[in-house]
């Protein structure tokens, strides 16, 4: 293993943009000789795995990305993968609405819609430790947030598994079938959880079951743009719609953080899609229940992300 300090973690954040790109180019190649090239570059579309794999081709143009084509994603990141070259599409094996009626809606946070799915079909002695928590020393933790306890009363289901099923599982599989191993474009610094896992493992992560690489570990979104600025490299036009983040459409986890939150802002950028959210996937429903709006913004100019 090769644990980082929490130190060293605050230091590496600090580096300009040339000091980190020339790190991430490091441990790419450290993992890429590892495994003897054998390895490929998991990409979104999204501005951060954009920036990985910019980085990535500068040192091995060869490398191929792997877009896991879930159905959810926004039509500009559709589009922009398209012209991407040497890209590799997987698809999941069941459709989105599929995997919502079998396990649930993904609110919250992932480790939320866990705990509450959990607390809502487990034992006894699992319903009081998402309840109640587990405490170490350092107060009750791993327990359902106070601010979403009245969620467990929802009158649908709730659970983690649509990123498991939609996105991971094709992955996984196509890594499976090649044998290749994945470099991703995962931010430590956007998760206290990301963050903890990063002390753990360092940017490449040899030690694990399955291998893989994170070499954005300690760069920030404002290090993405000013990447993106600086070397002119192409991204999705969904950032000049006004979104900040450009993950599944449908997805609910951190809606009650952003205002106006991707559903209030979908409906003025893409209004067919978000009918279709809210009456054919039943999200409106589930956003009136968590107490979050959903309706379109009139009147209001949105911020583009850079």
């Amino acid at each position: 293993m090769n644990k980082i300090s929490s130190k060293e973690f605050e230091q590496r954040v600090r580096m300009n943009i040339h000091q980190k790109i020339d790190h991430a180019v490091g441990t790419i190649e450290k993992f890429y000789n590892t495994f003897n090239g054998k390895v490929y570059v998991s990409f979104s579309g999204g501005k951060d795995s954009t920036v990985l794999l910019w980085i990535a081709r500068m040192i091995f143009p060869d490398v191929k990305g792997v877009f896991s084509d879930t159905g959810l994603e926004y039509p500009e990141i559709r589009d922009f993968v398209k012209t991407i070259e040497n890209i590799i599409w997987v698809k999941p094996e069941f459709h989105f609405k599929k995997v919502l009626e079998k396990y649930g809606y993904p609110v919250i946070s992932k480790m939320q819609s866990q705990y509450i799915e959990q607390y809502r079909t487990g034992s006894e002695k699992m319903k009081n430790i998402r309840w109640y928590g587990v405490d170490y020393g350092y107060g009750p933790q791993y327990k359902i947030s106070g601010e979403w306890r009245f969620m467990i009363n929802a009158p649908f289901k709730i659970s983690d598994k649509c990123c498991e099923h939609m996105k991971k599982k094709p992955l996984r599989d196509y890594e499976k079938n090649t044998g290749e191993k994945p470099i991703i474009g995962l931010m430590a610094t956007e998760s206290s959880q990301r963050k903890k896992q990063y002390l753990q493992d360092g940017c490449n992560a040899f030690h694990h079951a399955s291998p893989s690489s994170r070499p954005l570990s300690f760069f920030t979104e404002n290090d993405i743009w000013a990447i993106i600025k600086k070397y002119k490299i192409p991204y999705s036009a969904i950032y000049d719609l006004g979104y900040k983040r450009t993950g599944c459409m449908f997805c609910l986890y951190g809606v009650h953080l952003n205002n106006p939150n991707h559903f209030q802002i979908m409906a003025k950028t893409h209004p067919k899609l978000y009918n279709y959210c809210m009456e054919k996937l039943g999200i409106k429903a589930v956003l009136q229940y968590m107490k979050q709006p959903y309706s379109k913004i009139n009147g209001t100019q949105l911020k583009m992300a850079i």
